[in-house]
């Protein structure tokens, strides 16, 4: 039996989100996780409204460069806040955008990065969802084990006094 004060604590605040391998199929040994979330989130929705900018409006040449590199430039920081399996997995679904690309390169490799970084909040939902719902059963479970030592069964030990009466926990 684990005491439960061995139990970790789940801070208000996370710095990192970890999804055991355990969780992960065909994770291996390594563990996916987000060292900066805030910084993820931040760049996700700068991405996002890039695409609807560029469906939205007709880029001329310098602005597809300028795009390109903003795009080269949040995948580098997105890499930074990823454990290197996410990297992997981020560089080969994102690859660099060579030159001058077209308002349809930019937008297919937005629409990409954009989609695989929904994939991951999905993936971080439901890992947290599982953690919950784990969290939750251990309490019931220590709750359910709590009662039973508070409320032995009829016959077990029963702590009545000379006069008949049963012996509570107060004076």
């Amino acid at each position: 039996m684990s005491d439960p004060q061995d139990e970790t604590a789940t801070p208000d605040v996370m710095q990192a989100i970890a999804i055991p391998a355990a969780q992960a199929p065909g994770a291996g040994d390594q563990e996916e996780s987000i060292t900066q979330p805030a910084k993820l989130l931040r760049i996700a929705s700068m991405v996002r409204e890039l695409l609807e900018q560029t469906r939205q409006a007709s880029l001329d040449e310098p602005g597809r460069k300028r795009l390109a590199d903003i795009y080269q430039r949040a995948v580098g920081e997105l890499s930074e806040v990823l454990s290197p399996d996410l990297r992997e997995e981020l560089g080969a679904l994102a690859p660099p955008v060579e030159g001058v690309p077209t308002e349809a390169e930019l937008r297919v490799a937005q629409a990409q990065l954009v989609g695989w970084l929904e994939g991951l909040f999905h993936g971080i939902q439901a890992a947290m969802f599982a953690q919950q719902a784990a969290a939750q059963a251990q309490f019931q479970e220590l709750q359910r084990r709590g009662l039973m030592a508070q409320n032995p069964t009829p016959g077990q030990g029963d702590d009545q006094s000379p006069d008949g009466r049963r012996a509570g926990q107060y004076l």
